[in-house]
């Protein structure tokens, strides 16, 4: 990574921690800092990815403002993770769009939506759109399957690869193998286990601090809920697609299916999770957050909101008139979030899963 503000205040505040280590028992942050004695760009991206905002420390600090010292790891961690998404996103011209995210994810929110209205208007009668359509294939005779599988397959294969391109260059840019043993099977279990569990988003072990210096879970929980909500409807699209084009069972399927089960408690759990995680945004205690990050943060999660919001309505309203309409919406929402993907705050989830895989590596190569 380049030398930057962020890092430079970041490497001040770790060689605080460092002498300190008041925190070390707080989350995988301090017993990978205790390891080192001096701080490389790369060290710097790897520590804060490996931090997961329970802003633990930042209560317990004696140093934190309004002491001199101006320690804020919460902070100061969560500009510089922004900064590591820009640094390897790929095309690196792309990184641009992390600056204003917010305005990127809600322009694109747009044109995706009005891209598919004006698609599926342009080849379709559009009286098809407010004219109720049940039986088999009813959704395609509202969008072709070839342009809703062609549209959705192009947008979320180029979100992959894209995303796939940084993670691999923020694997090479933070040296994940100088002088470590290769990945085990278990640091992978273990890192896997991370992931799975959200384990140190319990901070210590008592939660996080989201409103005050109280320990709660509630972050974590609600993390929960959208993380395994959005996996069950991502199960319920792939379901859908073995019946498709395995079985020849074509959509609209019937409620107590699979795929119509996985998919309503799936949108019913990214509902939760996200609309909490909103109005935690809103309580929280104002000083360990990045606020000029609030904006693409807020945006994402209203996005990953509407995503399950219109798939459920779509359920519900699937042999109404409205059906057509609320079929583009929620196509043209998942459109957005594809494209978004490389691009926004959802890229912290794989570059943080590659520094718990680089923690539980060190660990193993003795040096925390």
């Amino acid at each position: 990574m380049r030398e930057t503000e962020t890092l430079a205040e970041a490497r001040r505040q770790m060689e605080i921690c460092n002498a300190c280590r008041y925190c070390e028992g707080y989350c995988a942050v301090f017993p990978a800092m205790a390891m080192r004695r001096a701080f490389s760009e790369g060290d710097l991206a790897h520590l804060a990815n490996l931090c997961h905002g329970c802003k633990g420390c930042y209560h317990a600090c004696q140093y934190a403002p309004p002491h001199p010292f101006g320690v804020n790891i919460p902070a100061t961690f969560a500009t510089l993770r922004q900064e590591s998404y820009a640094e390897y996103a790929w095309p690196r011209a792309m990184g641009r769009l992390f600056e204003r995210n917010g305005s990127v994810v809600v322009g694109v929110t747009v044109l995706a939506v009005t891209l598919v209205l004006l698609l599926t208007m342009a080849l379709q009668d559009p009286a098809v759109l407010y004219t109720a359509q049940t039986g088999t294939g009813a959704f395609f005779r509202v969008i072709p399957y070839w342009l809703m599988v062609g549209m959705a397959g192009l947008s979320f294969g180029w979100g992959l690869f894209a995303m796939g391109m940084g993670a691999w260059r923020y694997w090479r840019g933070t040296a994940p193998g100088a002088g470590l043993p290769p990945a085990s099977l278990g640091a992978v279990t273990e890192a896997a286990g991370d992931i799975l569990t959200l384990r140190h988003l319990g901070g210590g072990g008592h939660g996080c601090n989201d409103l005050d210096d109280r320990f709660g879970m509630t972050k974590r929980w609600l993390h929960h809920a959208m993380f395994y909500g959005f996996l069950l409807c991502f199960a319920a699209t792939t379901v859908g697609a073995i019946y498709h084009h395995l079985f020849g069972w074509k959509s609209p399927h019937a409620f107590l299916s699979l795929p119509v089960q996985l998919g309503t408690w799936g949108g019913v759990g990214l509902m939760i999770g996200t609309g909490g995680l909103i109005w935690l945004k809103t309580v929280t205690d104002p000083g360990p957050v990045a606020k000029r990050l609030l904006g693409g943060e807020y945006a994402m999660l209203a996005l990953l909101f509407l995503i399950a919001a219109t798939g459920l309505l779509l359920l519900a309203l699937r042999h109404t008139g409205a059906m057509g309409v609320m079929l583009a919406l929620h196509l043209g929402f998942v459109l957005a979030f594809f494209v978004l993907l490389p691009y926004s705050k959802m890229v912290h989830g794989a570059y943080r899963g590659l520094a718990l895989l680089r923690h539980a590596r060190e660990k193993r190569a003795g040096r925390a």
